[in-house]
């Protein structure tokens, strides 16, 4: 049997940058978190897929189709995104061997790519395993069940990163041949997601 992975979107941020949920952004026939939700979702390579709502939950629930996602609500989004991965893997079923964690405001991490992080994974499990872009490292992001603690206890912003910075020894990394996905906090981001202009972050 194959091992059990879970996908994570995080989507509970306020927005703050922005003045109003970027999850309801509208990107293609639907929505930035509905691209990535929908494109999670139809990723093969995942078991389950759950999405975690924080700032705007209510609003997101009623505009965005979420399929067949489990889906959470972080009351404590405003504590950083720390706080969504406790929320989120709360939700992870129990047999959940990994979890590849996405971004709501990334759609350009498609199926395609997921299913070859995962896969890549499942050949080669690892305790860490992240897409190298054309050498820039980038989401998905997988963690195995061994580290869910660690994340979990984790507080503040850039959580998962927090771990991989510390631990290079865990990480593994899988090539794509493709630019690194954008991800979008502000007016300037967004429209370059249609114009392919680069925004200074």
């Amino acid at each position: 049997m194959r091992p059990f992975v879970a996908g994570l979107v995080l989507a509970a941020g306020a927005s703050t940058r922005l003045g109003q949920p970027k999850q309801l952004l509208p990107f293609g026939d639907t929505t930035m978190l509905g691209r990535v939700v929908s494109e999670a979702c139809a990723a093969t390579a995942l078991d389950q897929v759950v999405v975690v709502l924080g700032g705007g939950a209510a609003e997101v629930r009623r505009q965005v189709s979420l399929g067949t996602a489990t889906v959470v609500e972080n009351e404590a989004f405003t504590e950083g995104c720390a706080s969504s991965y406790r929320t989120g893997l709360g939700a992870v079923n129990e047999r959940a061997e990994a979890v590849a964690v996405l971004l709501g405001d990334q759609p350009g991490v498609d199926r395609a790519v997921i299913d070859l992080t995962v896969e890549a994974w499942r050949r080669a499990p690892s305790p860490i395993m992240l897409v190298s872009y054309r050498g820039r490292l980038g989401h998905p992001l997988i963690f195995a069940r061994s580290l869910f603690e660690p994340l979990a206890a984790l507080r503040g912003d850039k959580a998962a990163w927090k771990l991989v910075d510390a631990h290079p020894d865990w990480t593994r990394s899988i090539a794509v041949d493709r630019p690194s996905p954008r991800d979008v906090n502000t007016w300037e981001e967004y429209q370059a997601l249609f114009t392919g202009a680069t925004v200074d972050t």
